[in-house]
């Protein structure tokens, strides 16, 4: 049987499959807040037969959206409009999960497809972002206002407070967002930390505000549901943060109560060249894997089942994380069931009749 389409268990939660709708900004939202265009995304993929549904990036805090249009997490009457995503989701037979995030010095930022970069104006409807340095993300970019040690707890409590949101939402994984050059991989990488204080400098400094965050979090998730974090194992530029480091990371991680590393790559420098290519990511989730023996999600290029059922059993990662081939294709689970033989996958009632050309016609498909 296909590695990829049987279940598998984190803590008390048993997952469909090892298929997993990677995190995708979707920059749609109004104040936060989840609209009709969420729920069809994040439905149709658990529709679609993943195992596990992402939300987007979630912001913590208001200031710590990537952009005006990001969803948020930061008061109560976020929760609601969740709440109808995650029942759909649940009744489709995927868990329903969510990336918490503060997009640090990288907030404040233009929606991609508008053909601008960089930080938007105040006076344009953006905002001053933060961050552990007073250092920019490139020239296009505000430099960041230094986090005192203060509005660093003050931080730390807006992670408690949306994970606990994010149990009234529905939500049954929450990951932390660690990666890509947002607030916590910020305080990692030395490009983006210069701190003099306990923040900053040494390893352990740098490590310290992300395990205070975890070790915050772990404290409210309840003992019975797993909690993910997704890191990027380098910087790609030389003296960045990198996968020694990621791997030390990860071991501290799991004295702390974390259930699976996300493994991704990237994102804090602007000019890292990265040798993308398919499975470009994939070393990473296995070094860290075999090190710090937690389980992994890889992420990168992953196209084709075969290639997914591979990585599975060498022992690369334990979940496959999907992003633009989801996009492209909500139904790749169940196409994947077909081209690995599994039986395993069923399609919704509502479209069985069309999943096999060589039926004969009824008289219900004249209906159409």
């Amino acid at each position: 049987m296909s590695l990829l389409l049987q279940p598998f268990t984190l803590r008390q939660l048993t997952l469909r499959n090892r298929i997993v709708v990677s995190p995708m900004c979707q920059y749609s939202a109004a104040d936060g807040l989840a609209n009709d265009w969420h729920l069809v995304h994040l439905g149709s993929r658990a529709v679609g037969g993943a195992g596990v549904v992402f939300t987007e990036a979630v912001a913590v805090t208001e200031d710590g959206r990537i952009t005006p249009e990001d969803l948020g997490l930061w008061h109560d009457g976020q929760i609601e409009p969740l709440q109808r995503i995650t029942r759909f989701i649940t009744a489709q037979g995927a868990v329903p999960a969510i990336q918490l995030a503060h997009a640090g010095r990288k907030a404040s930022t233009w929606r991609p497809w508008l053909g601008k970069s960089g930080s938007i104006p105040v006076g344009d409807g953006g905002w001053q972002p933060v961050g552990p340095s007073k250092i920019a993300f490139d020239p296009k970019h505000t430099a960041p206002t230094e986090l005192d040690e203060t509005q660093i707890k003050h931080i730390i409590q807006t992670f408690v407070d949306a994970a606990k949101r994010s149990l009234t939402a529905g939500f049954k994984i929450a990951e932390l967002h660690a990666a890509h050059g947002y607030l916590l991989h910020q305080f990692l990488s030395p490009l983006s930390n210069q701190r003099r204080d306990q923040y900053g400098g040494s390893f352990d400094n740098r490590i310290r505000f992300v395990l205070e965050v975890t070790k915050a979090v772990r404290e409210v998730w309840p003992e019975e549901l797993p909690l993910f974090v997704r890191v990027s194992a380098t910087d790609w530029v030389e003296d960045g943060w990198n996968p020694d480091e990621t791997v030390e990371l990860a071991r501290r991680l799991k004295q702390l109560g974390v259930d699976l590393i996300d493994v991704s790559s990237g994102g804090t420098a602007s000019s890292a060249e990265i040798p993308t290519g398919p499975g470009y990511q994939t070393r990473f989730a296995e070094r860290v894997r075999q090190e710090s023996e937690l389980a992994t999600g890889t992420v990168g290029m992953i196209t084709d089942p075969a290639q997914a059922e591979h990585i599975l059993r060498t022992g690369q990662a334990d979940l496959i994380f999907l992003a633009r081939e989801l996009l492209r294709d909500p139904y790749w689970p169940l196409h994947a069931d077909d081209d690995l033989g599994g039986r395993v996958a069923t399609w919704p009632a509502q479209y069985q009749r069309a999943t096999h050309r060589d039926q004969p016609i009824h008289e219900s498909d004249l209906r159409d």
